[in-house]
């Protein structure tokens, strides 16, 4: 039965292949259910456990855990030395913090000195951790001593972090020195050592700080010291941890990592299982957001108690960022309003909620509108990625609303947010988004970049399904969608793609854009906001161009990578391209959908 009703369902495309002049009559939703099945079979949904990594480049926050490692809560002193290979001379303001006093040597000059009695202070911003206090390492070329000493106060969470300016260089794409690591330099220490630390460290000492222990005078090995309560100690490395990873972590494209394009593939199956009436995809989708609800205190344990800031799944510890809060949810909220009565549906409910506090009060805004915007590279910058991290959420959660009056806030924050965009990002003269704009003051012009495009009209077609044609803002967003569409088709390539930078035709042709873009056009041939004799065949082009990179086993080819922002096209035209970045996975998934809805709006 199942084989018939398919059978008769393809009819009607074969017909619309023949009008469109496409190459293959083959079924949209076919091509993309081979990459829903390639998912299914290869996705784990598990850790696994592994030593915890020691890169040695100090481009990011280093800590020395001295808690675990010596599990005392009684006041007590201890120390821990490295060395810095530094590639030239460099001065470096690092931020660092400390439960109670610290004080830090650099090459055996005091450069920083604090007695306090206090807890750890993190706070997560977007893409860094604000610390307390501020250090400067003036560094010579080669090696450099560094040697830190920490008391307690009998706080279980002792603990020292440092930092460099690194975070906010790496999103404006600069190219920035750092020193490393090099324990594996230090006279009569084993190499093996540092491929488990960056670190050695000696204690408990009696809690003194104006004492001049010995590690103070001379670094010696094979001697035992007197430590706290006259117990003889010696150097050691901190307590090396075992972490859980995800399985065959991939630098982009591990499926169920938790990020805006892991959760938007989630929400893609979601829709595939609907579209295809196969309920296996639906299923991939629940296993997502159940592994994320289930890992949740071990994720917390893992970064707060163990301090692996980095470790896997770690920004679901609600960092302010909408890649990493509402973007991802999107799943979450899509299955509390379709079904009823299952599993885990309160924690469902209860994670949704907050997200919900978070779209309204939390997510920063830029003053004096309702645009979602960040702090990095600098305050308020506006990115054209957060149209379709914030919007598509806010889209759903008026949809999810329990009244009038909640439904009503939240699609008009969405349609006024389509709006107000606009105003920073949308670049008149080409009729296309600029990538993103520091500021309302500095009217920076970044390039055209694909798939930030892709975003934008992502977002601007959530808002045109979903919100009511008497509401205000209908016709203007329209208005602005089809002349997002007349720029867009102006650029397409005779091959059916587009380039990775859209105007640019020295640019490579590219899948996450091409897909975004085909779906963008196929909604609007579907809803009528687009005359279907132009239009159809334009999507049509698109999506053979698309199904020309995906294999029959499921494998996506020519996806861009995640990039930043620059004001240097060079840096986006020569972006690499991976296969099977989640990125376009989910844009693809979506593109299949949607083409298969075009086309069977005549059934």
């Amino acid at each position: 039965m199942k084989k018939l009703i398919l059978l008769c369902a393809m009819l009607p495309l074969a017909v619309f292949a023949r009008e469109s002049n496409m190459v293959s009559v083959q079924n949209p939703l076919e091509v993309v259910q081979t990459i829903g099945d390639k998912l299914v079979r290869e996705t784990p949904f598990k850790y696994r456990l592994e030593l915890a990594g020691n890169e040695k480049s100090f481009d990011k926050m280093k800590f020395v855990n001295f808690g675990r490692t010596f599990t005392t809560e009684k006041p007590a002193v201890a120390y821990a030395y490295t060395l810095l290979d530094s590639p030239d001379e460099m001065v470096l303001d690092i931020s660092i913090e400390h439960n109670d006093a610290c004080k830090i040597w650099l090459n055996n000059e005091l450069i920083y000195e604090k007695k306090t009695i206090k807890p750890v202070h993190l706070v997560y911003e977007e893409r860094s951790i604000e610390m307390s206090y501020k250090a400067r390492l003036n560094l010579k070329k080669g090696l450099n001593k560094l040697l830190i000493k920490s008391a307690t106060a009998g706080n279980k969470d002792w603990c020292f972090y440092m930092q460099p300016p690194a975070t906010k260089g790496a999103v404006l794409c600069e190219k920035l020195q750092y020193p490393a690591f090099a324990p594996e330099k230090m006279a009569d220490v084993d190499a093996e050592i540092a491929s488990l630390t960056n670190w050695l460290v000696i204690g408990p000492f009696e809690n003194e700080m104006d004492k001049e222990f010995a590690p103070e005078k001379k670094i010696e090995f094979g001697f035992m010291y007197n430590g706290l309560n006259n117990k003889p100690i010696t150097w050691t490395i901190p307590k090396v941890e075992i972490l859980g990873n995800v399985i065959d972590p991939k630098e982009w494209g591990t499926t169920y990592q938790w990020n805006y394009h892991n959760g938007g593939v989630a929400w893609a199956m979601q829709q595939l299982s609907e579209a295809s009436g196969d309920p296996k995809y639906n299923r991939w989708a629940t296993n997502f957001c159940e592994y994320h609800l289930k890992g949740k205190s071990f994720v917390e344990y893992q970064v707060q108690t163990l301090n692996e800031v980095e470790s896997a799944n770690h920004y679901f510890i609600k960092i302010p960022l909408l890649d990493f809060t509402l973007a991802p949810s999107l799943p979450f909220i899509y299955k509390l309003r379709k079904e009823k009565d299952f599993a885990m549906q309160k924690e469902y409910a209860e994670f949704v909620d907050d997200m919900i506090k978070y779209a309204r009060t939390e997510q920063i805004r830029f003053p004096g509108t309702n645009v979602y915007t960040r702090t990095t590279p600098k305050k308020y910058t506006t990115w054209v990625d957060d149209m379709f991290m914030g919007i598509p959420f806010l889209v759903q959660a008026a949809q999810y609303a329990k009244t009038k009056e909640e439904r009503e806030l939240f699609m008009n924050d969405a349609a006024l947010m389509v709006l107000n965009f606009n105003k920073f990002v949308w670049d008149k003269e080409a009729n296309l988004y600029m990538h993103a704009n520091f500021s309302e003051e500095k009217n920076v012009k970044l390039p055209h970049w694909s798939r930030a495009n892709g975003w934008g009209i992502w977002a601007t077609t959530e808002v045109l399904m979903n919100l009511d044609k008497n509401n205000k803002y209908y016709k203007p967003i329209l208005e602005h969608y089809r002349r997002h569409v007349e720029s867009l088709v102006k650029w397409q390539a005779a091959s059916g793609f587009w380039y990775n930078v859209i105007d640019r035709a020295d640019s490579p042709e590219e899948v996450s854009g091409t897909a975004i873009f085909t779906m963008a056009i196929a909604r609007g041939v579907t809803y009528g906001w687009l005359d279907a004799k132009r239009y159809e065949p334009i999507a049509a082009k698109g999506w053979n161009a698309v199904k020309s990179e995906i294999e029959p086993n499921g494998t996506v080819h020519k996806i861009c990578v995640g990039t930043m922002c620059s004001e240097d096209v060079n840096y986006y035209i020569t972006r690499p391209f991976y296969e099977d970045d989640t990125h376009g996975l989910f844009a693809v998934l979506f593109a299949g959908i949607d083409v298969y809805k075009m086309m069977s709006r005549k059934l």
